[in-house]
């Protein structure tokens, strides 16, 4: 017969390690927030906005770590590389879902290598044109457009972004307009060529050219999202102005390395959602322009995935690119 402590070796010996049993909570250290853009802009200021909930929450550090370049795709090919174990999440804009379609190559698939969490907010565009145009609806600037091929001229924040690929997609959506585009640098600078009546329309983020609207240097026709704006109430949207389903939002989510754990994508959902629909924080993306959304990971996977089909048409028959 074997000694009681031989026996009692042997038994421990043949079960789990501790470890297995005592693994520390998610999450034991901090956790990065990857931003493809530099301070000061919208999806750094809307990371900034949920990550002090998630630090409350989670009672460890979620920091923002700005990796800017090639519109977002440094940042966004960082987070696709990095563990899968939720301590790396990435912060995005609407320009997640139009790069794989601008790009000829890209170090990763914004659809096979992310685990969507949640989108946090969208920002309304609207459309604007220079007040001495002779239009207030949508059909009335199609038409002028029609009746002046190759005169009426676009402005934008830049080719490929959300407002060049508005123009477009309102180009496509009736079968094509010939009109000239013109990017800028930003929707600061298109916004002031377009009040110098330089150019004649810019489908904007309405938090920028809101003040030109109140003054009455630049007048609104449309708001390019599905619901009215609670800013601009009175603003149609293109759907009601006879453009069915058209949107082309901005907006901002979250997302971690494809194989994060369930569990960890289920619990940073949570707090998020709650986080964006506090009292609080709708106030303060209120003063951004933008409506608290906090979706499911499935509607936001849903979401991205149309949105990915979508532009990837519109830029398809825009011919646009970007290297």
């Amino acid at each position: 017969m074997k000694p009681l402590a031989l026996l009692l070796t042997t038994a421990f010996a043949s079960l789990p390690s501790a470890a297995v049993f005592a693994q520390a909570p998610y999450p034991s250290k901090p956790v990065r927030m990857i931003v493809g853009f530099p301070p000061g802009g919208s999806t750094d200021i809307m990371a900034r906005l949920i990550a002090p909930g998630l630090t409350e929450a989670f009672r460890q550090q979620f920091a923002i770590d700005n990796r800017p370049g090639a519109n977002s795709n440094i940042g966004n090919e960082l987070a696709a590389r990095s563990a899968p174990d939720g301590y790396t999440l990435l912060v995005v804009s609407a320009s997640f879902s139009t790069n794989v379609s601008l790009y000829p190559k890209m170090g990763y698939d914004p659809l096979r290598d992310f685990a969507p969490i949640t989108r946090i907010a969208a920002v309304h565009n609207m459309l604007v044109v220079h007040p001495s145009l002779p239009v207030k609806t949508v059909k009335q600037l199609v038409t002028l457009a029609k009746a002046r091929p190759g005169q009426l001229i676009f402005a934008s924040s830049g080719g490929g972004s959300t407002s060049h690929l508005a123009a477009e997609l309102l180009k496509t959506s009736v079968g094509g307009l010939d009109t000239i585009h013109v990017p800028y640098k930003g929707v600061a600078p298109a916004l002031v060529d377009l009040i110098a009546g330089n150019t004649q329309a810019l489908i904007s983020t309405m938090p920028s050219a809101t003040p030109h609207v109140k003054s009455g240097r630049l007048r609104a026709i449309a708001v390019a999202s599905l619901k009215r704006a609670a800013t601009f109430p009175e603003l149609p949207t293109f759907d009601e102005s006879g453009f069915a389903g058209f949107e082309a939002s901005a907006w901002n989510a979250v997302l971690a390395p494809a194989g994060t754990p369930r569990e960890i994508i289920n619990s940073l959902n949570a707090v998020i959602v709650r986080t964006v629909k506090s009292a609080d924080s709708r106030e303060k993306f209120a003063g951004q322009g933008a409506e608290p959304v906090g979706d499911s990971p499935e509607q936001f996977g849903a979401y991205l995935r149309a949105e990915v089909a979508k532009w990837a048409k519109v830029i398809k028959a825009s011919g646009a690119k970007l290297d």
